[in-house]
């Protein structure tokens, strides 16, 4: 192991070379290029294959990172894969948008050591798109179809990381999803310069050959109600995730130009998948030549600020109430937007939104941070009298998202929901309060990370598979008497 690994002590970290800045602003193509073979190796060579990984530790998939970039070190990239890909649905996924800079790369041994952290995602993602390319990555070959039958309602990465996991023990599977393509906010939320549309696209390719069935432009409450699903399946999976917007209740909220980040992304989205979209085509959702504001400092403000950037924005600001250290953002985000030419106006709130029928400006406060708050970080509070316009003529809001009242979307008034408007699901076995349906990802611990979904996902398939079978035993049972 030594001739292999342990090499951070005389090799540099290094990870992908990014495209220029010149050349990334013009296209929404993913801004990092492809390691080469020998480099993924160095990189892979430098981890100190340490007795506790904290990198596999925090990562919630907990994910067996130090064996497969051994292999990686050793060029055994297909067991490299089959490792990776064991614990992981979306490996190329995690690998291109998991903030790793706040988990397994941020608790690696050696950054901590001052070394320089092992650089974990990109190598990941190197492991899976060889994979691909190398046509390792097959369909889901089911020894043994079984009837039960579960219906899975979102596509997102919750909802076809259960599916998968089902499918493997040969259960019949249905995933609906109200959207025209599945995916979730991989396809319409996620911008293209992180995670390109054809990773998502192939995955789902994928999961349709294994036998998977996906019902799209579905409405749960429209088409059928939550009641009627379940007289159809065995068991069901509520994965919607959260879209609703939050709010800032400030003067002029009512104004014209001023929208969700959703609804901003969805719409760049579309146009990069090649649909018609009317509010982006006659100008309203495109920025070009525009002053851009984008108020939050999450990560979905950072694909926002980004967007702006491509799409030719005259100026792009970010109002952060906070300072950049106490962002809940990626970093590695944060300083990619400031290369790309973002501006950050750190400890400023918006106070009002001032126009003539549509927002020309926003009015802002400067804040100081005062005591730490519940969730420990230092309270924004108001300096008196530090009030300054902003010219705006574009306002995007990223303030977060949460859960839409799903028990009247989906004519299930007695579904329990909690005080935010999570579902309420029993820790343990992941059901809801109806029999046999179950929930899992953003729409019970309110929104989160793509790798937390895929997590739940995969719990949410073991907890539903117990069920099953212990449905059937009872069916079984009950016959024999």
């Amino acid at each position: 192991m030594t001739k292999k690994m342990l090499k951070f002590v005389n090799l540099e970290q290094e990870p992908p070379v990014k495209r220029s800045t010149s050349k990334r602003k013009d296209d929404f193509k993913e801004i990092y290029n492809e390691f080469i073979t020998d480099k993924a190796k160095d990189q892979s060579s430098r981890c100190s294959q340490c007795g506790v990984p904290f990198c596999q530790i925090h990562c919630p998939l907990s994910n067996n990172i130090p064996d497969w970039l051994k292999l990686t070190a050793e060029g055994r990239l297909k067991e490299a894969y089959e490792i990776s890909q064991s614990t992981n649905n979306m490996p190329e996924v995690c690998g291109r948008i998991c903030p790793q800079d706040r988990l397994c790369e941020g608790n690696c041994v050696i950054e901590q050591s001052g070394h320089g952290t092992v650089t974990i995602g990109s190598i990941e993602k190197y492991i899976t798109d060889t994979a691909w390319d190398k046509g390792w990555v097959k369909p889901l070959n089911i020894k043994k179809e079984l009837k039960q039958s579960v219906g899975i309602i979102g596509a997102g990465p919750a909802g076809m990381a259960c599916a998968e996991e089902l499918r493997k023990s040969g259960y019949q599977v249905t995933i609906y999803d109200r959207y025209d393509r599945p995916g979730g906010l991989l396809i319409y939320g996620i911008p293209n310069f992180k995670l390109e549309k054809f990773v998502v696209e192939r995955r789902t390719k994928l999961l349709k050959e294994g036998g998977i069935k996906f019902v799209q432009n579905f409405e749960v409450g429209k088409d059928k109600t939550l009641k009627e699903l379940q007289e159809k399946h065995d068991a069901i999976l509520i994965s919607t995730g959260v879209y609703k917007a939050r709010e800032i209740e400030i003067p002029g909220n009512n104004l014209k130009n001023i929208f969700p980040a959703m609804e901003f992304l969805t719409a760049s989205n579309r146009k990069g998948l090649g649909d018609k979209v009317k509010l982006f085509d006659e100008g309203t959702l495109n920025t070009e030549g525009k002053n851009v504001v984008v108020i939050g400092g999450g990560d979905t403000a950072m694909d926002c600020v980004r967007t702006s950037i491509r799409q030719k924005a005259k100026s792009v600001k970010c109002l952060y109430r906070r300072d950049r250290e106490n962002m809940p953002g990626s970093a590695r985000e944060v300083g990619n937007a400031i290369e790309e030419g973002v501006e950050f106006i750190w400890l400023t709130s918006p106070k009002s939104f001032i126009g003539n029928g549509k927002v020309n400006a926003v009015e802002v406060n400067k804040m100081k941070l005062g005591e730490p708050d519940s969730s420990g970080r230092r309270r924004p509070e108001i300096e008196n009298g530090s009030e300054y316009k902003i010219k705006a003529d574009l306002v995007i809001k990223s303030l977060g998202f949460d859960p839409e009242n799903l028990p009247k979307l989906f004519g299930a008034e007695d579904l329990v929901v909690s005080k935010w408007g999570t579902l309420k699901i029993d820790l343990h076995s992941m059901q809801t309060n109806l029999d046999g349906v179950f929930a899992a990802g953003d729409i019970v611990r309110g929104a989160s990370l793509v790798v937390w979904a895929i997590r739940d996902g995969r719990d949410a398939a073991v907890q539903i598979e117990k069920y099953l079978q212990k449905k059937l035993n009872k069916n079984k049972s009950e016959k024999a008497a």
